[in-house]
Formats: structure tokens, sequence, C-alpha cells
């Protein structure tokens, strides 16, 4: 970190970091090229064993450090608000986002950038990932507004992993709503039950399914009231686009991915193959 002040303030940090050991030698070099431009404050990288002349440049011509916040696909806010408060080159305190407002991906900042100016730009980043979303819709989505959106890709965004799958679940919660069927996503019961943490270290218990909440879709007809994380681009692209499907229901298939169905018989031997092949206890099927 070299500080805003003289050449003889600078050649000290530099010495105390090692970057050179002549600092007399530093200050006399300094002087002499001065018309080659002032020396810059900020973190900066400079090469192992670099001559007095690289230095220079560094001082002079060189961007500062760049440093790199990764946001994954389908956290909360209260966890992307922890990642924040652990990434110790931003300044400041850590606001708690809205929920679904960081668009996921990597950010690059600066040392000393505020986590509100950070988290400034990772909302903006969404509302502009949303607006294209939306402006790219299929035109006879059952949804009123942009936010509406957010949420069905937030639940797609935690139904699964797969991307090829994405855009099938988004199908099911479609033809769900238009049929004025419950969505029976468990993901928002989890949202419920944690009061926001999206997993539970547990399975899902009956009562959990019956709990009186807003966003438990076993419960409430339609969309929860608000996303239950922060979807990626492609849950975005998904819910804005989904499959044309008649399936009606999904469950596990033990791989990892999802067996789908179009009739409740169907599905019922869906559940029946999942549930041979894994432990008890678990409420998986929709």
């Amino acid at each position: 970190m070299i500080p805003r002040g003289t050449p003889a303030q600078v050649a000290d940090t530099l010495e105390g970091a090692g970057v050179i050991g002549a600092p007399r030698l530093f200050r006399l070099a300094a002087a002499l090229t001065r018309a080659a431009g002032p020396l810059h404050a900020g973190e900066l990288a400079f090469p192992a064993h670099g001559s007095v002349r690289q230095v220079l440049a560094v001082l002079r011509t060189a961007r500062p450090v760049e440093h790199r916040l990764t946001i994954p696909e389908g956290l909360t806010a209260a966890q992307i608000a922890l990642l924040l408060d652990r990434a110790d080159a931003l300044a400041g305190e850590t606001p708690l986002p809205p929920e679904g407002a960081v668009l996921p991906q990597t950010y690059v900042f600066e040392r000393g950038t505020p986590r509100t100016v950070l988290l400034g730009r990772m909302a903006a980043a969404m509302d502009a990932a949303l607006t294209r979303a939306w402006a790219g819709r299929d035109p006879d989505l059952p949804l009123d507004s942009p936010q509406q959106l957010l949420v069905l890709a937030s639940l797609v965004e935690r139904e699964t992993a797969r991307p090829e799958e994405r855009a099938h679940v988004a199908a099911v919660f479609v033809n769900r709503l238009r049929r004025g069927m419950r969505l029976q996503s468990d993901p928002t019961v989890a949202y419920a039950a944690t009061g926001g943490a999206a997993t539970a270290d547990r399975g899902l218990t009956r009562g959990d399914l019956e709990a009186p909440s807003p966003y438990n879709t076993y419960r409430v007809a339609g969309l929860p009231p608000g996303p239950i994380d922060s979807p990626g681009l492609a849950s975005l692209e998904a819910a804005a686009r989904p499959d044309h499907s008649d399936d009606l229901y999904f469950v596990a298939d033990g791989t990892g991915g999802h067996a789908f169905a179009r009739t409740l018989e169907e599905h019922a031997r869906n559940v029946a193959r999942w549930r041979a092949a894994e432990a008890p206890g678990r409420v998986l099927d929709r």
C-alpha cells in the first residue's frame, strides 16, 4: 500500500516492504525523473528483485491491484452479506441486501472500496439482467411483472443444479400457475423454515410442509411474495423462456437430476422409484 506523500515517505514504505534496498538512490532517481510523472498512491504490485527504474515505472503507470469477489448462483441475501463481510479488501459496514437483488457473478474492485459501493454495482447488474430477461420473455407467460419473473427464476435456481433442466423446471411451474395448482416447491418451504437461510441442515418434515407462511407453496397458491435467493443469468433466461412441455410434476431421480411427469400416476411411479433408492423420511416430491 503506497501512501500519498513525498518521495521520501514513499521510499520508506518501499524499503519497509522489501521492494527497494537503497532508499537514497530511489529518492535521487525519482527527483531526476520527475518529468516522467507523479508517484501514485494505492495498492500496487512490484516485480520481485526489480530495478529502481522498474519500481518507478510501476509507481507512475501501473493500475492498482484488482481484487475479485465471486457471488455463486442461488445464495440468499444473508449468505451474500457474509461473503461481503469476509472480503477484507473491502471497507465499511456490510448492509443486508434485499433478497434477490444481487446478480451472481465475479466482481472486480480495488482495496478500500466501500461495501455499499460494490453492493450497488451488484444490484445494478441484477436490474440490468432482469430488464433484459423481461424484455425477451415469452409473451404468454402468466407473470405480471419483472419481480414475478425474478421470483420464478429464484425457484428454478434452487430446484436444479443441472443447466439442461432449468427451462424444464420453469415449464412445470408455469404450467401449474396456469392451472391454479400450488407450486409445492421444497426450497420455498426450506426458506420459510430457516428464516431465509434457503438450505436446512435436515430433511423437511410434515410440520414444515404444513407451517403457515406466505413462502410455503404447499399451502399458498401462486408464487411466493418474493425471491428466495439470487438467481443467475441462466435461471433468469429459463424463467423468461421455459420449455414447451405439458409436464406438471418432477421428483429427484437419484442421480442429481429429476424425473418429469405429465400425470399424477406417472409421477407416483417416479416417486416410488426414487424412494426405493433413497433413505426414507425426506419429502421431495411435488
